[in-house]
């Protein structure tokens, strides 16, 4: 009896702190996105509303929908194929995986859930194909293996920059840090995930008696990601090619948008561009859509190269009319998914 109540009040404890944990987050990602809106505001301002507006009206309609359409819908593609190979089995069909991931990406940008939510947002459109116990695996792998990719388009980016930049440069040695960064978080994930340590979380929160579900279904997924380092090598580096390409592809939408915007650069600046920009990105993951900290990068990132910060936040201002576009588009696939009838992993035989 006594054994029975120590688990209730265990379990009650736990629940307290979950929310509790919930509600900082929240609070602190809600305080993250009025400054994010604030630091953009006042980079708009600075740099003369009137002129940035001028620099992007120069696009044309047909300019404009190249700048949407080409080639993010290739880069979708590819990270979509990156996801694929991240599954130990084709079960999926890739419209439905291009779908998902539109819908997930999109519940990132625009939700507090620090690029978490729209994780289990994937796993959960694709439930009539797949089980859970697959599908969370996946989107586990592929965070990571498009984290790796990314990490590679860093250090392309760096060698590429220590040819156009002094090599005493505060933005180069600000990378340098950050791929060193990312480097370690990458390896400290990838080996809990090869370690089993989900695992090993399911069997801690086991000994909560109303929590044997949750904590038999992380130990699966924990024993699924660990098969999957060690039985799928050749899945793995396909996943981690296919995101590596579609970075790459990144690197051509900056060189073409600014091109329209009738400043020639090389490929080879719009690749460091690309990279210093995605890097941005990693290290400002807590602020929604990087608001803000992604433009003041950009801005310095464009002044350091010689091509002036005004052009940083022009550049900014054309990709987030190409990121609120596909943010409608995966939001219309997402409601498009609720309203089809559900049929949930819990009925199936495998979950």
């Amino acid at each position: 009896m006594r054994s029975q109540f120590s688990a209730s009040t265990g379990m009650a404890a736990f629940v307290q702190k979950a929310e509790a944990m919930t509600t900082v987050r929240r609070g602190a990602r809600l305080f993250l996105l009025i400054a994010g809106l604030t630091v953009l505001g006042t980079l708009v301002w600075r740099n003369d509303p009137m002129v940035l507006l001028d620099s992007v009206r120069q696009l044309s309609w047909w300019r404009v929908l190249i700048v949407v359409a080409f080639p993010f819908t290739l880069v979708n593609l590819l990270d979509t194929l990156g996801w694929r190979f991240a599954f130990r089995r084709d079960g999926v069909p890739i419209r439905t995986l291009f779908s998902a991931r539109l819908a997930g990406e999109a519940f990132n940008l625009t939700t507090p859930t620090a690029s978490i939510g729209g994780e289990a947002v994937k796993a959960w459109l694709v439930r009539r194909h797949v089980g859970y116990d697959e599908s969370f695996p996946s989107v586990i792998v592929a965070k990571t293996t498009i984290t790796i990719a990314q990490g590679l388009l860093l250090l392309v980016g760096l060698s590429f920059a220590w040819v156009l930049l002094p090599h005493d440069s505060p933005l180069l040695r600000a990378m340098l840090w950050l791929l060193g960064v990312e480097v370690l978080a990458v390896a400290a994930f990838v080996v809990a995930q090869v370690s089993g340590a989900m695992g090993g979380g399911g069997r801690a929160l086991a000994r909560v008696p109303r929590l044997t579900h949750l904590a038999t279904r992380l130990g699966r997924v924990g024993d699924s990601l660990a098969q999957f380092y060690r039985t799928e090598p050749a899945r793995l580096t396909l996943s981690i090619l296919f995101h590596f390409l579609g970075w790459l592809l990144g690197a051509l939408e900056a060189w073409l948008i600014l091109n329209l915007l009738g400043v020639e650069v090389s490929l080879v600046t719009a690749t460091v561009i690309e990279a210093f920009s995605t890097a941005i990105r990693f290290a400002t993951f807590m602020v929604p859509a990087s608001l803000g900290a992604l433009e003041g990068g950009h801005m310095v990132v464009f002044a350091a190269l010689g091509l002036g910060a005004s052009l940083g936040m022009s550049f900014s201002l054309v990709r987030r009319l190409r990121e609120a576009t596909w943010i409608g588009v995966g939001l219309l696939a997402l409601a498009a998914d609720g309203t089809m009838p559900i049929r949930t992993a819990a009925a199936r035989p495998d979950s």
